[in-house]
């Protein structure tokens, strides 16, 4: 039987370099959905493999941290939680940090960890970096499942008061930890590809970030000063007091400091897709 040279080939995808560095084929990210949805269960099964206790990890990770700070800085230091029980006080910053960490943390080096990947087959590479804001979001979900039990078992004592109405925004803080998370960490994978040494500094500068937030203090525990205003500063401030301030009906909750929040989230993801878009040619050849 012979094949003829003038079947006709009909092609399900073209691939065209991107027109500049601000472009953002969402249509093109949203055709690769069921890629999105294989990087993380595959992200998932990782997690798990190998591992004797499994998810209740992730259960342990925020436990043992609040537990360590409870011992550190309520009862060696004597810092005031806001007249909080110590342990819902330090566990409501920590899942809400852990969460924008190991978003920062997973997507300042999926450059790196996924090379073999990148280098052969092409597909939007924002797909990855969303793929790990999802996968750490069902871990952020389970780790939330906790404070749940905590806040109850507190309730049910009287330590604590009942939600108020900001619940309600929890999906937006949700989603502004995850924009900046994104964006942050698309800027640090990026600038890592020529400055190696960058990759280093993330752990030390996300710790050092957790010190100027209100993780460990309240607001209302700092007196007027630069130091407050630093506070003030960190984009994560006012997601974790309006958390605080939804669940525990305590913190400092502002309308214009989640606004401020926002603006943040909107100038992290435009810079992370502008200098994403100008190393995403050459990274592998950097890598």
């Amino acid at each position: 039987m012979e094949v003829t040279d003038n079947v006709q080939q009909e092609w399900r995808e073209v691939i065209t370099p991107k027109k500049n560095i601000f472009s953002l084929n969402v249509r093109e990210i949203w055709n690769y959905r069921d890629l999105l949805f294989i990087l993380m269960r595959r992200d998932i099964l990782a997690i798990y493999k190998q591992t004797i206790l499994g998810p209740l990890w992730f259960f342990l990770q925020p436990l043992l941290t609040t537990i360590t700070f409870l011992i550190i800085f309520s009862k060696a230091a004597k810092l005031s939680t806001g007249g909080l029980p110590a342990i819902i006080f330090y566990l409501s910053g920590i899942v809400l940090w852990s969460y924008f960490s190991e978003c920062i943390f997973r997507i300042s080096s999926f450059l790196k960890d996924n090379n073999s990947i990148l280098s052969k087959v092409y597909f939007p590479r924002l797909i990855i970096p969303l793929s790990l804001v999802l996968t750490n979001l069902v871990k952020f979900s389970i780790q939330f499942t906790l404070f749940l039990l905590v806040y109850i078992y507190f309730f049910s004592k009287g330590a604590i008061a009942m939600p108020n109405s900001i619940v309600f925004i929890l999906p937006l803080l949700v989603i502004l930890i995850a924009g900046l998370g994104l964006g942050m960490g698309m800027i640090i994978s990026s600038l890592t590809t020529k400055y190696k040494d960058l990759g280093h500094l993330t752990t030390f500068g996300v710790q050092l970030l957790m010190f100027i937030s209100p993780v460990i203090f309240p607001i209302s525990a700092m007196g007027e000063g630069w130091y407050k205003l630093l506070i003030l500063a960190n984009p994560m401030t006012g997601i974790i007091e309006a958390f605080r301030y939804g669940f525990l009906d305590n913190g400092y909750f502002s309308w214009w400091l989640l606004g401020y929040d926002a603006m943040c989230v909107i100038v992290f993801l435009f810079i992370g897709i502008i200098v994403f878009n100008s190393v995403e040619k050459n990274f592998v050849d950097s890598i």
